[in-house]
């Protein structure tokens, strides 16, 4: 996969550009919009700093006696510090086919799923009865029932719950799962949506591998969970949990909820790249998920993505230069570089992003999450700064959401 061309695109409809300088009068989101009210992450207790993975990974994919300089190379650049892997780094080698690796998927991915759901209805001071939507998010194992179907009964959520669970958006899926959150709760102001992110990405790592993909792969990217709660504009102004009118709601824990910190989002924008589909994702095959990431990813970015995000900012009357939060997913130096670049970002605009990859590597859709996370605990932005959560992924494609606190 390594040796692609870098596709030309061909746009079906060109986004507008941005004006010279447009007017900087956007209005504040309005106080009854979607509001971001908790997000939690959930980290396996394996953790390890990148060095001490180098060799066994290198076990793992490599045949005795092979030149380990990329090896080395790879991981002294990917930006990592630790990582929190789903199991005991020795465990790996004995893992054997791919039912063993989705099981352990379905097993440890029910604890963290768990444990970030629990974490961020109780930071919200809510019950499981009180969610109506949960949208779930994963692309690094399979089940059926899904996985948030299995929670559901072991959490206690209403038997009418609504659930989507999305498969196939990879890294993407933090900042789409909630765009899509943002388009229930715009039409249903009374409820209360969840999205839960969970992402093993160490179980897909192929054994016998030694593509430079694979060894990218396993420097890269990390295991975690992350769950984030968003409430309708109604349930700040006072509604009992349970938002959407369901008499099986009457064990809700939520009472008359007064407006907090959490940012409220303004727009989305989804985009599709067309001509990449064969840049990014999975071939999934007896051995499970082998990774598919093209060198020509960041060249994409540099061409075409800050164009259209530009375009996004100036139909709301903003500018790069407007937006005082970043939390833009950490693909990888390579990708956090292109980002800033094409927008002329200060040096320190990806700092968020950077500590999160260098804490808990690439955690797929969760390090969006994470970031976020990362920011509330820290200093919530002040009232009225902009906010940027960006992402890309499989398509390939990218989503922007707007955020204002």
């Amino acid at each position: 996969m390594n040796d692609m061309r870098v596709p030309v695109l061909v746009e079906h409809a060109p986004s507008p550009s941005a004006p010279a300088s447009p007017a900087r009068s956007a209005s504040p989101p309005s106080a009854s919009g979607p509001r971001i009210a908790a997000v939690r992450c959930a980290l396996p207790p394996h953790r390890y700093a990148q060095h001490e993975l180098t060799g066994p990974i290198g076990d793992l994919c490599l045949s005795p006696g092979a030149d380990r300089a990329l090896l080395h190379r790879v991981h002294a650049s990917a930006g990592v510090g630790t990582r929190h892997l789903a199991l005991p780094i020795e465990r790996y080698a004995r893992l054997g086919d791919f039912g063993r690796s989705n099981d352990a998927w379905l097993e440890t991915g029910l604890e963290l799923g768990e444990e970030a759901l629990s974490g961020a209805l109780r930071e919200e001071g809510l019950a499981p009865a009180d969610v109506d939507l949960l949208v779930f998010a994963s692309i690094t194992g399979v089940a059926a029932p899904s996985l948030d179907a299995r929670l559901a009964g072991r959490m206690g959520l209403r038997p009418d719950v609504k659930r989507i669970p999305l498969f196939g958006l990879g890294c993407v899926a933090g900042a789409a799962g909630l765009a899509r959150v943002h388009d229930h709760l715009r039409g249903h102001p009374d409820d209360t949506a969840v999205l839960l992110t969970v992402e093993l990405c160490s179980l897909t790592l192929q054994r016998g591998d030694s593509s430079r993909a694979n060894l990218v792969a396993g420097a890269l990217f990390g295991d975690g969970a992350a769950a984030l709660v968003a409430r309708g504009g109604n349930t700040d102004v006072g509604s009992s949990g349970g938002g959407g009118g369901s008499s099986s709601s009457s064990s809700s824990s939520s009472s008359t909820v007064a407006p907090a910190a959490g940012p409220r989002v303004v727009a989305t924008r989804s985009h599709l790249y067309p001509g990449t589909e064969r840049l990014l994702g999975w071939e999934i095959g007896a051995a499970g998920f082998r990774v598919v990431i093209d060198a020509g990813v960041p060249d994409i970015v540099r061409g075409h993505f800050g164009r259209h995000l530009r375009a996004f900012l100036a139909e709301h009357e903003l500018t790069v230069d407007d937006i005082g939060t970043w939390i833009c997913h950490p693909g990888g130096p390579r990708i956090l570089s292109a980002v800033s670049e094409t927008l002329g970002l200060s040096e320190d605009a990806l700092d968020c992003s950077r500590r999160s990859l260098a804490a808990v590597g690439n955690m797929s859709s969760v390090s969006v999450l994470h970031i976020l996370e990362g920011i509330r605990a820290r200093r919530a932005p002040e009232p009225g700064t902009w906010g940027l959560l960006l992402a890309m992924g499989p398509g390939f494609c990218s989503e922007l959401v707007l955020l204002r606190w």
